[in-house]
């Protein structure tokens, strides 16, 4: 595979950007080539081994093109930052159709025949709850930025309060009232601790996953 090229700097990025707004159609090619080294990194998460799976590189590359296309740099945020979200999001979108697809192929594919010579489906024999794991290993991360930044975000006290009302450390989630009685403050500064902290984390978690 041909080697992918350096990524744009700030000010190089800059500048592409604002000739492809201008209609520069070649800037545009530039900023998606400049970025496919990131593609390639996302897509290595999804395959096995080292190796970078080649239909995923081109549904990712998909994903780069409508984040160049959509990119609003008013926001102040990197291309990448934005280009990321979009390139994940266009490989679950395709990894969920993929495993639907197969899942109804399989489901209606004869596995045996009844008494009477007639064709049974896996369809007709099973009935159990449908296991995503698409989703599941997209929770996975959310979990895992979760656990890695809570400390980073929250102060001592945000934490004690989140952990507790939620029961983030293994024990049952419980009240503000009940809160408040453990330690021995009022209900209202409970209310106020835990919205603030809850905000904290929303703001910087839609930084990552918007």
């Amino acid at each position: 595979m041909e080697a992918f090229r350096e990524p744009l700097t700030k000010e190089e990025e800059a500048m592409w950007l604002e000739r492809f707004r201008d209609g520069d159609q070649h800037a545009k090619d530039v900023l998606v080539e400049r970025n496919l080294r990131l593609v390639a990194h996302i897509v290595k998460k999804y395959g096995k081994g080292d190796g970078v799976p080649e239909d995923l590189l081109s549904i990712g590359t998909i994903g780069l093109i409508k984040a160049v296309n959509s990119f609003d740099d008013s926001k102040g945020i990197r291309l990448g930052t934005y280009a990321s979200k979009c390139i994940d999001n266009e490989i679950l979108m395709h990894l969920r159709s993929e495993k639907k697809r197969a899942r109804e192929v399989s489901l209606y594919e004869p596995i045996g025949t009844d008494k009477e010579g007639n064709a049974i489906h896996l369809l007709e024999i099973i009935e159990c709850e449908e296991f995503d794991v698409v989703a599941d290993y997209d929770k996975f991360l959310k979990l895992k930025w979760l656990g890695e930044k809570f400390k980073q975000i929250l102060d001592k006290r945000e934490q004690e309060i989140i952990t507790l009302r939620y029961g983030l450390a293994g024990g049952n989630e419980i009240t503000q009232r009940e809160l408040a009685s453990k330690l021995n403050i009022s209900r209202s500064y409970v209310s106020r601790i835990e919205k603030k902290a809850l905000e904290k984390l929303k703001e910087d978690f839609y930084k990552q996953y918007k």
